[in-house]
């Protein structure tokens, strides 16, 4: 996709508009990312409070992990049912409620239903931002606008960092786990005056709907669009969840549940959880892993805004194999620091060096390519349950990395945990070179048609520009 042809997407009025719908949209990503990252800084202070012991702390930090798998486990199916729009203002009317349990708790058990509940919000906005972002997009630009929505999860753990540090002076935690309430808000009140998928009206029979969302949202090309749509629809079997275990979808559910699986197990979030922790088993003092924290997420932000600029352009294999590689080395590179450097002679700053490297790496690739993978992979009548169930993946890969990572740590040492997720990512690379599509610049009726034809989903499938 050349740049001119993007710029075309994007003169018109219907081209700002679905930017200003898609930027709306990502505020999934933004809670998402604040009520992941807010807990690290949280936790604590919460100890002082309720004395929590260290079950009961994992219990807390985890409990999050447990309704996120349990909100994506349900949330595909109810957007399916209710609609993507009416499910993004269900989910921040979650995030909202679950935040101002944990900021009014007044027992243990309370804090861990906020968490819970909060948790349910987080599974149901990693579903809905990329999808619903995916359908109302054009083609031309929708890799970059589907990963607005990883740029706002980047962007709010970002921001849960700044406003753990703008708190931790007087130790006010609750404060801390009620500010997700502010997003929530201007969520909901964003999205009630924007419009629903116009792939979703479509399937519903609401043909007008769909052409009124198009017009808004397009400068043209609305009839071939439509029409695309009409023959997607018309393919489709009606079996709904039957079609999710057909053997025509056995591909797209291999490529989404793997690259679910290696975004976690090559260890991402052992890194934005346990920055602090890793670090200060170095030279540095708790104040400068802190803000070496807070440099790891700076850089998570810049560098998935690069990948927004270049998804469009270079495409999401190159992405993913660069990214994954550059994860390798970074990971490789790690260990050899934690196994043979001075831990008086620089070490902190070196070590530093290192995570900042892999968190790079992984945000041009496996961070914001994932998801707009599985937005754009899957057929339309099944797409919010298949990516709820790759969703469910992700979330659990990401628990038992949370949980076994201090066990790790405790058992083979910081050098061979860093190695070990650098096997994962190893298979994590071969697994994309053999697998995954390419989706740049097709439409999702176009992917949908190839997955269902003599075609299949192949690495080498062809662009339709």
């Amino acid at each position: 996709m050349s740049t001119a042809d993007i710029r075309a997407v994007i003169r018109g009025d219907g081209g700002r508009f679905v930017y200003v719908v898609s930027a709306l949209a990502a505020l999934n990503g933004l809670l998402f990312g604040f009520d992941t990252g807010i807990i690290s800084g949280a936790i604590l202070f919460i100890d002082t409070t309720f004395e929590l012991s260290p079950l009961v702390e994992g219990i807390v930090v985890s409990g999050a992990m447990v309704g996120a798998a349990a909100g994506a486990a349900v949330g595909g199916q109810l957007s399916d049912r209710i609609g993507r729009k009416r499910f993004i203002l269900l989910s921040a009317g979650v995030f909202f409620l679950g935040s101002f349990l944990m900021a009014v708790a007044p027992t243990v058990e309370v804090l861990v239903a906020g968490r819970m509940i909060d948790g349910i919000a987080i599974g149901f906005a990693s579903i809905v931002g990329p999808l619903y972002i995916s359908e109302i997009a054009p083609p031309a630009v929708r890799g970059g606008l589907t990963s607005l929505n990883q740029l706002m999860v980047t962007v709010g753990i970002l921001s849960s960092y700044f406003v753990n540090y703008a708190f931790s002076g007087s130790g006010s935690w609750r404060i801390m786990l009620g500010a997700g309430m502010v997003p929530a808000l201007v969520l909901a009140a964003g999205m009630s005056r924007m419009p629903e998928s116009p792939r979703w009206l479509y399937e519903r029979g609401r043909t007008e709907e769909a052409r009124a969302v198009l017009r808004r949202t397009r400068d043209g090309g609305i009839d071939s669009e439509l029409s695309e749509i009409e023959a997607t629809v018309e393919a489709q079997s009606g079996n709904g969840v039957r079609d999710l275990i057909s053997p025509w979808m056995r591909p797209a559910l291999i490529v989404g549940l793997g690259l679910a699986v290696f975004q976690q197990i090559t260890g991402i979030n052992a890194v934005m959880y346990y920055a602090p922790t890793i670090l200060e088993s170095t030279a540095l003092g708790s104040s400068q892993s802190i803000l070496a924290s807070v440099a790891i997420g700076t850089v998570n932000v810049v560098m998935t805004v690069v990948a927004i600029l270049l998804v469009d352009r270079v495409g999401r294999r190159p992405l993913l194999l660069v990214g994954t590689g550059g994860m390798i080395g970074s990971l490789t590179v790690a260990g050899l620091v934690f196994q043979f450097a001075d831990p008086t002679g620089g070490m902190g700053w070196l070590a530093t060096l290192t995570l900042v490297s892999f968190v790079a790496f992984f945000a041009i690739g496996l961070g914001p390519v994932f998801w707009l993978l599985i937005s754009e992979i899957y057929p339309l009548a099944v797409r919010g349950s298949a990516m709820g169930l790759v969703t469910v993946a992700n979330w659990l890969a990401n628990l038992v990395v949370a949980l076994s990572f201090p066990v790790l740590l405790d058992g083979i040492g910081t050098p061979m945990t860093f190695w070990l997720f650098g096997a994962c990512s190893l298979v994590a690379l071969l697994f994309t070179y053999r697998v995954v599509p390419e989706t740049n610049g097709r439409t999702l009726e176009a992917i949908e048609a190839d997955l269902r034809g003599a075609t299949g989903l192949g690495a080498d499938a062809s662009n339709d520009d």
